[in-house]
């Protein structure tokens, strides 16, 4: 969401940011002002109507006291001419808030100056390399290969009970998953000051249209049929903790973690990554949430949640890099956005494993949550002012397990278990 006085003061650095998101979002700054200004006339007329009524409904009393039906009937008729004012303009207010919220609800968050400029991922730019990919004496098997010989992960049997893109997990396999999870909340938590939550995964429209999966994003997300969602991910409950309230200054930064399933639907992604636990309608993440002051603190927080993410990976022994996602490729609500992606040898490229992104206020204006700066004598009583938000998976536990999988495969099938691990494991070293 944006402050539409903002717009109406600088119109051109919302055309030139929304352009750099897409060529030609600029000009709907040009629909926006426009019903922005139907909207203030509808308001206009609304209130100089409604004075006109309340005034000549005064002096209708005293003309008829008078006995002056001439002045009384003239004065009926103003204030006849005044409510069906007041009711033209109420509806001509009512269609422009609707079409002013319709637009600026459905158009992204503006990209900081130093977000490359590209239409996809091609214009992203590597950030970091960290760690070789392994040189394999064999030829190296895909995950989902390594998973079934094992007859730990099993596609077929998940379809049957839930269709496509779903696993099930047994035996090693499912406890290296709740393994990594666990090991994942105790970094966070333990070394990063996160505060571990357990939340709802289901919420109600007001939670998904206030971090931005609504009105735009809908058919991403599963929906019951009482109208809750499923979360496509933790980041709607936990940024939701702050919304409607006003926070004491002494509250901020926050940080919360959460371990849950998450769903999505991958609209749009037929085709893609069909096979194996890449792309999943259900799967596990480790999230991690940010509730900070301002932008200066929003970017620090930035560059420390996404090193909190990296030692997950290094300390996994997982080469990755980091990439600067450019305009075209961020997420909807996101000013700036490190991508983390992790080296998958049957792939023999890297692939996204973590997103960590800040959103500035965007979020916020759309929760109403904020902040209340300390008093001080110039201030004596400081306005709340909205707090800034950042999300990112520390990390998306079943890529992880992906990674781990191909990445300490054996030539005979085996998977040797990351030391860091094994005490999550029961001392097991190797899953055969």
């Amino acid at each position: 969401m944006f402050d539409i006085r903002a717009i109406r003061d600088n119109p051109q650095t919302f055309r030139d940011a929304w352009n750099r998101r897409a060529a030609g979002l600029g000009d709907k700054v040009d629909d926006i002002l426009a019903h922005d200004t139907a909207l203030r006339k509808a308001l206009t007329d609304k209130q100089e109507a409604e004075s006109a009524r309340n005034a000549n409904s005064k002096l209708i009393g005293q003309a008829k006291a008078k006995g002056d039906e001439a002045e009384f009937e003239r004065l009926r008729a103003e204030v006849a001419t005044a409510k069906e004012t007041i009711e033209t303009a109420g509806e001509q207010e009512e269609e422009a808030r609707k079409l002013l919220d319709e637009l600026i609800y459905g158009l992204p968050n503006l990209p900081l100056e130093d977000v490359p400029e590209g239409t996809d991922e091609e214009g992203n730019v590597a950030q970091k390399h960290w760690g070789s990919p392994r040189d394999f004496n064999f030829k190296p098997q895909d995950h989902a290969d390594l998973g079934e010989k094992l007859g730990l992960m099993d596609f077929e049997t998940a379809a049957k009970m839930s269709g496509s893109r779903f696993v099930l997990l047994s035996g090693a396999l499912s406890r290296l998953e709740r393994a990594l999870a666990s090991y994942m909340l105790d970094v966070q938590t333990g070394e990063h000051g996160y505060t571990e939550c357990s939340p709802p995964l289901l919420v109600r429209d007001e939670a998904m249209f206030g971090t931005g999966q609504l009105p735009k994003f809908g058919e991403d997300s599963f929906r019951t049929t009482d109208g809750m969602w499923l979360i496509a991910t933790s980041e709607i409950s936990l940024t939701n903790i702050v919304a409607g309230s006003i926070i004491e200054a002494t509250y901020l930064p926050r940080r919360f973690t959460a371990h849950t399933p998450c769903f999505r639907s991958e609209a749009g992604s037929a085709g893609r990554d069909t096979r194996g636990m890449i792309r999943l309608h259900q799967f596990n993440k480790v999230e991690m949430v940010s509730i900070v002051k301002d932008v200066e603190a929003g970017l620090e927080e930035l560059e420390r949640m996404t090193t909190c993410a990296e030692t997950i990976l290094e300390r996994l022994e997982l080469p990755y890099r980091r990439m600067l996602l450019c305009t075209g490729d961020m997420g909807f609500g996101a000013r700036k956005t490190y991508d983390l992606e992790v080296w998958l040898p049957s792939q023999d490229t890297y692939r996204e494993i973590s997103s960590c992104s800040y959103c500035g206020d965007f979020q916020a204006r759309r929760m109403d949550a904020r902040w209340r700066p300390a008093p001080s004598e110039d201030t004596p009583k400081p306005k709340p002012e909205f707090v800034h938000t950042l999300n990112g998976s520390g990390l998306a536990v079943g890529r992880t397990l992906v990674a781990v999988l191909e990445n300490y495969q054996q030539e005979d099938g085996s998977i040797a278990v990351p030391k860091v691990l094994q005490p999550y494991m029961g001392g097991l070293e190797v899953i055969s």
